[in-house]
């Protein structure tokens, strides 16, 4: 489905409605911003808004979390 996109193409209308359903899904099953643009041959920034358009909450950055001292 997403092969089809041409690089850098703007994407508008039903293909980016499909679009955003499909990363929506893919990305509540798991996968990262990264891997989703990467798969898609677009950049973080156009998931992320994609993502954010489509009413996904987005997930907080991994890593070690910070705990106050006692």
């Amino acid at each position: 489905m997403v092969a089809d996109l041409k690089k850098g193409a703007r994407i508008t209308g039903a293909t980016r409605d499909k679009l955003a359903a499909d990363l929506k899904k893919k990305y509540e099953k798991g996968a990262s911003i990264r891997a989703l643009a990467e798969s898609t041959g677009r950049s973080y920034g156009f998931v992320h808004r994609v993502l954010s358009e489509s009413g996904v909450t987005l997930r907080g950055r991994g890593g070690a979390t910070r705990t106050k001292k006692k």
